[in-house]
């Protein structure tokens, strides 16, 4: 290996680009002083060596999940000889990005703090290799380890490090950093990635970009950062200032509008179809701001995967398609949303699936229909909707299991804040984002979170079917979240004093809402929620028409049918998701001429208060 002065290598025009994708070739000794004709040949050499030392690195790194000593020990030689060669070179997935000049011989080397965002440690650091940092594209990162990418979300660019190590120039003019790193090359010591956060992994056993669900043994639990306690500060920070894969200063992820995405040549393009390679294809596969959005919702819910589709109803069929085979079983509950039961009664038998119906607390009816079924899915709504019936989902979840049936819920009315469905044994948890997480009642989007193999099965039925998320409603979903814990506390005690309010109102006769005694699963509720939410469901001691006149009176609210934003939102279900039934056919989903669900959204409790209590005057 050259061991000649980094400071001696050929400088690299200030107007030459890098591409995502590439790093430059390593420079002979027999070069070194060799000046190029022109810069526009001096460019061109420069691709054609980046195009090679990509080639090798890849090829290197894709060959080292055989984990055979040479070829780890070939890798780590070809970047410590790329180290020496360019000490201050920094690829980025910026085609703007130039780097910055070749510090002359004698300098101490290495970075601004700015740029050491993260570095490898390890055996490097052992042999004194500290002080220079060399950065490679995200897709060298995501071949070396799996893990530390999940660390810098599934799209991390710029603040990835791949390498460093010290520049410090001997009297000689030769680089004495570099003996040490061929030192260090002959232990191949187990190295580990620090990402930017207090967490430190070690690297993958098997890095194949290639590998399902790559899952090192040993690893700690995935987690955004040690520094972020709360659910609160996940959902501002989670997805932004923990990576992303645009490179930009601003505070705020910018919104990409795209329908597509290129390749810049056909070599870029086979990478990609063959997996060594990551990157977005078409916009209905994916989007930077929009994964983004993903990556924050997939945090809050403990997720290794999220999807954000184009409504919560998208969300739901397009699972119940992928998850629940042609002449399969699924089990649902009496309670949920009618557009919900219309697909699972209406268009679900038209692929051979039945379903069985029960009551959200018959564990019994429950353990039936796994026994007399082959069931593949058992979904639910916790808290129920419009009655806020709650499930024991851990309970169910292991019944389930032991049936080989997965457990999916559906926790719109509940968010990631006040339940963790995940954490409680569901496999899959979906989200309306149009309620609470948007939470601003200006966007349509739905979520679905759960482990990465089964999440791969949805994604690959929504690449077919469509309903991708706009770019612009992933920003609004952003936005909204970084507030969502702020509006869940407010939504949550005013809920839980107006149910107790109505609750002792004459002329009120029911009130359902899981935050209090009365409830038919308060216990439950207790016991995996965090708070109660945001919706209540009552019933006006009336009839339909006094029940609108109540409604009617109401000043604040707005009559419309959604839930979980900053505006408070009332409807008659009867008239508002029910005109078309007859009051009979009505009663047989429990829904009678005087129930009311009521929204809170963040307005004031006093007035909130003043304003149910005048219209109650009213009737």
């Amino acid at each position: 290996m050259d061991s000649s002065s980094s400071s001696s290598w050929p400088k690299e025009p200030s107007s030459a680009r890098s591409h995502p994708m590439t790093v430059p070739i390593f420079k002979k000794a027999s070069q070194t002083g060799f000046t190029f004709p022109s810069p526009k040949r001096e460019r061109e050499r420069g691709e054609r060596e980046r195009e090679r030392g990509v080639a090798r690195i890849c090829e290197l790194s894709s060959s080292s999940k055989k984990k055979k000593k040479s070829e780890n020990l070939s890798l780590i030689m070809a970047v410590s000889s790329f180290a020496r060669a360019f000490p201050s070179f920094e690829c980025r997935s910026d085609p703007d990005f130039s780097r910055p000049e070749i510090p002359p011989a004698g300098c101490g080397g290495g970075f601004s703090g700015k740029s050491q965002s993260a570095i490898l440690r390890g055996g490097a650091a052992a042999h004194g290799l500290s002080s220079l940092i060399l950065r490679f594209p995200p897709n060298f990162v995501r071949q070396l380890s799996n893990k530390a990418r999940r660390n810098c979300s599934n799209i991390g660019v710029a603040q990835v490090v791949a390498a460093s190590w010290s520049n410090n120039q001997g009297a000689s003019g030769s680089t004495p950093a570099a003996k040490a790193v061929d030192a260090a090359l002959a232990a191949v010591a187990p190295v580990e990635i620090e990402t930017g956060v207090d967490d430190v992994v070690p690297a993958a056993e098997d890095p194949s970009p290639n590998a399902e669900n790559v899952q090192p043994e040993g690893l700690p639990p995935f987690k955004y950062a040690s520094f972020l306690n709360s659910d609160g500060s996940v959902a501002i920070h989670a997805g932004e200032r923990l990576g992303r894969g645009i490179v930009t200063d601003a505070i705020t992820t910018p919104v990409v509008n795209t329908s597509a995405y290129f390749f810049k040549k056909t070599a870029d393009l086979i990478d990609f179809k063959e997996k060594r390679s990551t990157s977005f294809e078409y916009g209905r596969y994916g989007n930077y701001t929009t994964v983004v959005a993903e990556e924050k919702i997939s945090a809050l819910e403990g997720a290794e995967s999220t999807i954000l589709m184009a409504s919560g109803m998208c969300v739901s069929t397009v699972m119940l398609m992928a998850l629940v085979p042609a002449g399969g079983h699924l089990v649902t509950t009496t309670d949920c949303y009618r557009k919900t039961r219309v697909f699972i009664e209406n268009f679900l038998p038209k692929m051979g699936i039945t379903a069985t119906v029960i009551d959200p607390a018959d564990i019994g009816g429950l353990e039936s229909a796994l026994e007399n079924n082959n069931v593949a899915l058992f979904f639910t709504e916790s808290p129920t909707n419009p009655f806020l019936r709650c499930v024991d989902i851990e309970k169910v979840s292991k019944l389930c299991h032991a049936k080989g049936a997965l457990v999916c819920i559906d926790g719109t009315f509940a968010t990631p804040l006040n339940q963790k469905a995940l954490a409680l044994g569901a496999d899959i948890v979906v989200q309306s984002a149009t309620k609470y997480i948007g939470g601003h009642n200006d966007v349509l989007a739905g979520s679905i979170s759960g482990p990465e193999k089964l999440i791969s099965a949805v994604r690959n039925l929504h690449h077919v079917l469509g309903g991708a998320l706009n770019p612009n409603a992933a920003y609004l979903i952003i936005r909204g979240m970084k507030t969502l814990h702020l509006r869940i506390q407010q939504q949550n005690s005013t809920a839980q004093r107006m149910a107790e309010i109505l609750e002792a109102h004459p002329k009120i006769s029911r009130v359902y809402y899981p935050g209090l005694a009365s409830h038919p699963e308060h216990h439950l509720a207790k016991k995996q929620m965090n708070g109660f939410g945001g919706v209540v469901s009552f019933e006006v001691d009336g009839d339909l028409l006094i029940t609108a006149k109540f409604v009617d009176a109401l000043r604040i609210p707005y009559i419309a049918p959604s839930f979980g934003g900053c505006e408070s939102i009332v409807d008659q279900p009867a008239i508002m998701s029910y005109w078309d039934l007859s009051p009979s056919e009505r009663a047989k989903y429990g829904i009678m001429d005087n129930l009311v669900r009521f929204s809170f959204g963040v307005e004031d409790f006093e007035d909130l208060k003043a304003d149910i209590l005048q219209a109650l005057e009213k009737i």
